[in-house]
């Protein structure tokens, strides 16, 4: 049965239409696949079909094929027509233009709908799992009832054994979990995913895909999903749209509308035996420890020894939790280490990192640049801003867009859409255009030493082909060291000169990335590539 009708729908923002002629039935129980480049309009399209009055199409309608109420409107899919509703009433079946709707039944209609948005995790830090789960439910039904449906929920979810635990303190993969968790909790009739799985390792999005299929796919909800990742396709659509710039350049079964898609993925070329330095990064026996009230003594880093080169580009690799992400904190001042030491060369002198202020480490600060895996741009600058007088890039203006658009290129972008976006803040572009931006933006500085922490989350194939030769080139052309944070283990094989393969806290090897894959158990493999 139809359950939304797109028809005709076109959506521009600061005249350039994102969205062009749009025509599209979604049918109930189904789940839609949205596959297409950064920038190519899936966001946009998830959006409007949440009913955000910002994404309201300029021409066109949206309409849902409904079975509401008249007495409560109440809303249900349309299969619920002549089903009795909970106040006394009788569903009956209405087609409704969704943006030209009365209040009410607008109201009714947005809030049947869930959605999961990328590298947004909505929770209330302060409170613990099962009590952001449980302020999702009616307050209409018993606390008890709630309660143990919270407990079900998070049972599907694989996060019961984190049920006390506070929000701010669980890991990226495990808060995407819980967000899961209360987007269930609120019983939708849609549900929208944007992005779900863009940066978490294989094998976490792995636990995610199969929560979606068993608490929604399986339960007949419809569902949306965008990716640019084929294998989610694969793995969860009934029917892929390809968008491309706005259109659907192609719409039929997952496998043949994916495979096509791969067949515009370039290859890397990857610099054999490249010219490696000196020593520019030591680190010596290198722990971080700290107290947690629910686990004790928490090891997070736990002696490291480790020597990055000059001009190197090193990778640190292992599953979610491993303390990648803690040792590179450490490394460019973030954070404190518990012992050991770290230094960086500058010049002919070594710097110890460990000691704060402007006669030690804040020397090298501003030779290291970092982009971190949750990065936010200044809302408030356009993307020039972002790129110069925001983060202290003082240039006079020509020089400046030059240099804008120069770096805009060098992180994937076509030199025109380049020049375009420079006038533009950051809301208006899609997430992966913004992580693109987040790498120019430390890329611009030309800082010796840059650290890039997931760098590859939600950016598709084809812009990590481009980030990936962008990468060598700025090695070759700027004689940059980076150092890469990653559980995607098919860019560091595509990128990376050397790793390390870190577990518990523990480096267990350093070699090729060729040698370290032959170091990985069952487990990595499967969370660290994505085939």
């Amino acid at each position: 049965m139809d359950f939304i009708t797109l028809k005709n729908i076109t959506k521009t923002f600061n005249g350039v239409d994102v969205l062009k002629n749009i025509n599209l039935k979604i049918k109930e129980g189904e789940t839609l696949g949205i596959l297409g480049r950064s920038g190519s309009g899936k966001s946009v399209l998830i959006n409007m079909l949440r009913g955000t009055l910002d994404y309201k199409p300029d021409a066109g309608q949206v309409i849902f094929n409904l079975a509401i109420c008249p007495d409560c409107l109440a809303v249900e899919s349309p299969s619920h027509a002549g089903e009795k509703c909970s106040c006394g009433g009788t569903y009956e079946a209405k087609e409704i233009d969704f943006f030209n709707a009365e209040r009410k039944e607008f109201a009714s209609i947005k809030r049947r709908i869930a959605i999961m948005l990328q590298r947004n995790f909505a929770l209330y830090d302060e409170e613990t799992v099962i009590e952001n789960v449980m302020r999702a439910m009616s307050d209409e039904n018993d606390y008890e009832d709630n309660l143990y449906d919270a407990l079900d929920l998070l049972e599907m979810v694989q996060m019961n054994h984190r049920i006390t635990h506070v929000a701010r303190d669980l890991s990226g993969g495990e808060k995407q979990r819980v967000v899961l968790a209360r987007q269930l909790a609120k019983q939708p009739m849609m549900f929208l995913a944007d992005e779900p799985t863009g940066t978490l390792d294989p094998q976490t999005a792995e636990k995610l895909h199969n929560t979606l299929i068993e608490g929604v796919k399986d339960k007949g909800i419809t569902m949306l999903i965008t990716s640019h990742w084929p294998e989610i396709m694969n793995d969860l659509a009934d029917h892929v749209i390809w968008l491309e710039n706005g259109e659907i350049k192609e719409e039929g079964e997952p496998e043949g509308v994916v495979n096509h898609f791969l067949e515009t993925v370039p290859v890397p070329e990857k610099v054999e035996n490249p010219e490696i330095g000196a020593p520019e990064v030591q680190m010596d026996d290198v722990k971080k420890h700290y107290y947690s009230i629910e686990r004790g003594v928490v090891k997070a880093v736990d002696g490291i020894d480790l020597t990055i080169n000059k001009e190197e580009i090193f990778g640190i690799v292992g599953l979610s939790g491993a303390g990648k992400t803690t040792l590179t904190k450490m490394l460019i001042g973030l954070t404190e280490p518990s012992s050991g030491k770290i230094e960086v060369k500058l010049g002919e002198e070594w710097v110890d990192m460990s000691k704060s202020g402007p006669l030690n480490r804040g020397r090298v600060i501003p030779y290291m640049g970092l982009l971190h895996q949750e990065y936010s741009l200044y809302p408030h600058r356009t993307i020039l801003g972002n790129l110069t007088d925001a983060i202290s890039l003082e240039l006079p203006a020509e020089f400046a867009k030059i240099k804008a658009i120069h770096v805009l290129t060098t992180v994937g972008f076509d030199e025109n859409i380049a020049e375009g976006l420079l006038n533009k803040y950051p809301d208006e572009l899609s997430v992966g255009e913004k992580h693109r931006v987040a790498l120019a933006q430390v890329l611009i500085k030309e800082p010796k030493i840059i650290i890039l922490d997931e760098p590859t989350g939600t950016m598709d194939p084809i812009t990590r082909v481009i980030v990936t030769d962008s990468i060598l080139k700025a090695r070759k052309e700027l004689e940059q060291t980076f150092i890469i944070i990653s559980h995607d283990m098919d860019f560091v094989l595509d990128v990376c000169d050397r790793s390390a393969l870190m577990r518990g806290g523990k480096i267990l090897d350093v070699g090729t990335p060729d040698e370290i894959v032959k170091q990985l158990t069952a487990d990595e493999k499967e969370g660290m590539f994505k085939n």
